[in-house]
């Protein structure tokens, strides 16, 4: 079971997207959730990433220069039958449908879609692959005078202990995982509250508000912002 948990943890996932916000965003989404990802620009350095690497799943944009994500499809099956393929695009046409099965897809997900839609459809497709995932994550985090502890939802400094919120947790972690580099205010939306609306944007600055609060007890741990871009939290 050990050996289990530790392989779903390193699942590995082959973006490829042709849109260079989108392909970011997705990639640095999943690797939040706990995922190895390589991001590819086109489907030339698709191929070539999927013969340099070991993956567990690839996700495809259909519309993509050079080689669009059918045709990599077809390649990748060839060279791995079993592993399983999910296809984006901003086509509805059931013909389209038909065609990303055909070249080996195991689903087919029609852009705009929720980044919680797509990783819903992911685990889906990696239980039926590697068994039930289990992905463990890193819980305990310590930065200036701080602990932080994801899986209880409780910033410490000395004796004393800060409950937050769900929201308040998620969006320390992303901090974290960004620590003293700029965090995307997009890619924690989209993270955190599902899309990037203007009133979940107003939404996140209030928690960010909150976190600064507790956080100023330290005055070597910072939240800065970066105007029209996102945050960077500063420590140590």
């Amino acid at each position: 079971m050990e050996a289990e948990v530790k392989q779903l943890n390193s699942a590995n996932i082959l973006v490829a997207e042709d849109d260079p916000n989108l392909g970011i965003i997705l990639s640095e989404y999943l690797q939040a959730k706990g995922y190895t990802t390589t991001l590819a620009v086109n489907g030339v350095e698709g191929w070539k990433e999927f013969a340099n690497g070991q993956f567990d799943c690839c996700i495809l944009d259909v519309m993509m220069p050079e080689k669009d994500g059918f045709t990599l499809g077809t390649e990748i099956r060839v060279a791995n039958p079993t592993i399983p393929i999910i296809y984006l695009t901003a086509k509805s046409m059931k013909e389209d449908t038909i065609q990303g099965f055909k070249s080996g897809g195991d689903d087919y997900i029609t852009k705009p879609f929720s980044m919680e839609e797509l990783l819903l459809r992911l685990k889906a497709i990696l239980r039926r692959t590697k068994g039930e995932e289990k992905i463990e994550e890193k819980t305990v985090f310590e930065f200036g005078s701080f602990v932080f502890d994801f899986k209880n939802q409780v910033l410490k400094h000395g004796d004393s202990e800060q409950h937050l919120t769900s929201k308040e947790n998620a969006l320390m972690k992303m901090l974290i995982q960004h620590e003293n580099q700029l965090l995307d205010r997009s890619q924690a939306l989209l993270a955190i509250w599902g899309d990037d609306s203007y009133f979940n944007s107003r939404s996140m600055d209030v928690y960010v508000a909150k976190l600064r609060k507790y956080l100023r007890v330290d005055d070597s741990v910072k939240i800065m912002n970066e105007h029209g871009k996102g945050f960077k939290f500063v420590t140590p």
